[in-house]
Formats: C-alpha cells, structure tokens, sequence
C-alpha cells in the first residue's frame, strides 16, 4: 500500500527539492492541490489530513497554525523552525543516537533540524554525551553557507543582475547573536548557554562548512586531533549518511575545506583538525541535503519503514 503525502508548501526551496525527491516514487502517492487552492487555508487542512504523512514547508507562524490542525492520525515532519524545541516533537537526527533515532521511527510529529544546527549538534552533542566538553563550555562556531540556504528571496537577490558588488564577498550575518537555529542547539546538545555563533553566507549556491573550535586545556578530558578523531570514527561507526574522513584528508584539498565540497550530497562528512591546545571539527555537507530536503526524507523513510537511504542522493 503507498503512503499518501502531501507537502504544505511545495512551492519553496525546500518544498521543491522534496516533490522532486517524492513524485518519482512507487511507495509514495503524492496529494497536491490545483493552484488555486494552494494558500487556501480549509483545502491545506482537508489535504493534511487526507494524508498519511504531510512535510511542512511553510514560515514558522504558518507551520505553528496548520499543525495545530492536524489530525491524530496524519504523521507531520515539519522542516520549520517552528517545532524544533516544542514538547511532543521529536528531532529529526537519528545518528545522534538510538533515543533519537526510535523517537523519529515511532514519533508522528518529527521537527527537522535547521541547516547550520546539523552541523553543530553532530559535533556538540556527542561531546557533551561523552564528557569531552563541559556544558558550560564557552563554544565558538563558524558557518560557511552558499545562498541558497536563504531561500527564494535571497537566491533572486544574488542572481539578479545589477546586484550589489558586497554581495561578490562572504558576509557574516546573525551579528545580534540572536540566530533562530541556536535554541535548538542549546537545547539539543545539552549546552548550558548558546555558542557565540557566526554565520557566513557567500557566493555560490549550495553546501555548507560549519567549524566549531576548542581549546584543549578547558575539555574536560586530554584530547589530541587524533584522539578525536578515533572518538568520532567509533560514535558514527555504521551510520550511513554520516561519516568521518580519514585523518589528514583536507590535504587532498591542499589543507583548504571549501563550503560546496559536499554540494548534491545528502550526508555529512566530519573533519578533525588543529593541534592539541587549539582542535577544530568541520562539519561538511549540503544545506539543501542534510541540512534540509535530504533530512526531511531521510526521517520519512525511517518514520514509513522504508531503506534509511532511499531516494537520497550518496
């Protein structure tokens, strides 16, 4: 029996990238709407609940409103910000661990993590769990994006002609220190207080390089680049869309690590650096992949039964 589906919100980058991962499907009937009913709020509503799993694709308010009218029965991953730390919802990264991983298969209301969090909880959290990192800990983090991550209004903004020359070079953002995505960082990795946190968005599409930095005299436990990296390897040992490269290999890149490396890609790479007073974890992957779409339907294959890694893009 095919899983009826339906996506709230088709017509945005993310919504996209899954009725394109969807429609060719044997296991999935797609539910849409004709055009005219697409913002009709009694047609979305009547849709979401004819389904067995509906994908919210919508702002933060529009995910809070619709979601409140979904019933029992209908399964919801919502790819908003709105849900990521609001009881009820499990968070949809399952190589956390197997709690994590249980709640999305068992769950009927899966919050997808935002694009710059996933690299940071993959990071942050075992860490913490591990008691590498104290949760006080003073965390810094840098993340590297392609424009897409800003969706329709910023991608017309960087591929309209005549745009502004800032636009040629990266550019911090989230200067206020207030980035939606840290609450569920905070929360998800166990953190006492959120990281200070930049965000850089640059001028090519899609993939992201999100980098956390720790000095080895506050962990809690004596690290080497190498002790890291054999903790990591062991964490996500078996986990097939989350991976760490093989000590070193940022020297195939000439000891650069770019923001597209991973651009088309649907897992996640970890890179261990530094030395053993100042160590770095680079999380390399695609905003619009493991960061978004990718997760979105990564959840749904665990949440319907189906292979972790159908449809998805390795």
């Amino acid at each position: 029996m095919k899983t009826k589906v339906f996506i709230d919100g088709s017509a945005g980058t993310t919504g996209l990238r899954i009725v394109e991962r969807m429609s060719g499907r044997a296991d999935v009937e797609l539910l849409t709407l004709p055009e005219e009913k697409r913002k009709d709020f009694d047609a979305r509503v009547e849709m979401m609940n004819a389904s067995d799993v509906t994908f919210l694709c919508l702002p933060d308010d529009a995910a809070k409103e619709i979601a409140a009218a979904a019933g029992e029965t209908v399964r919801l991953i919502d790819a908003s910000t709105a849900h990521r730390t609001a009881p009820g919802w499990q968070y949809g990264f399952p190589e956390l661990s197997e709690e994590f991983r249980e709640g999305i298969v068992s769950g009927n209301r899966v919050a997808v993590p935002g694009c710059h969090a996933s690299g940071m909880v993959a990071i942050l959290y075992p860490m913490v769990k591990a008691g590498i990192l104290p949760p006080d800990y003073p965390v810094t983090i840098f993340s590297l994006t392609g424009y897409s991550g800003g969706g329709k209004k910023m991608i017309a903004e960087y591929e309209t002609d005549g745009r502004p020359l800032t636009f040629e070079a990266p550019r911090a953002y989230g200067l206020n220190q207030n980035h939606k995505h840290l609450p569920e960082v905070t929360k998800v990795a166990g953190l006492a207080y959120p990281p200070c946190f930049t965000p850089v968005v640059s001028d090519y599409y899609a993939g992201m390089a999100v980098a956390a930095q720790f000095q080895g005299r506050l962990l809690r436990k004596t690290m080497t680049p190498e002790g890291l990296h054999a903790f990591f390897s062991e964490y996500y040992a078996g986990q097939e869309l989350l991976s760490v490269a093989p000590f070193g290999a940022e020297a195939e890149e000439k000891g650069y690590l770019s923001g597209s490396l991973k651009e088309g890609w649907d897992g996640m790479e970890l890179y261990i650096t530094g030395n053993p007073d100042r160590l770095m974890v680079t999380a390399v992957f695609d905003n619009l992949g493991k960061g978004a779409s990718g997760a979105a339907v990564q959840c749904f294959n665990l949440m319907t039964g189906m292979p972790e890694t159908y449809g998805l893009s390795l």
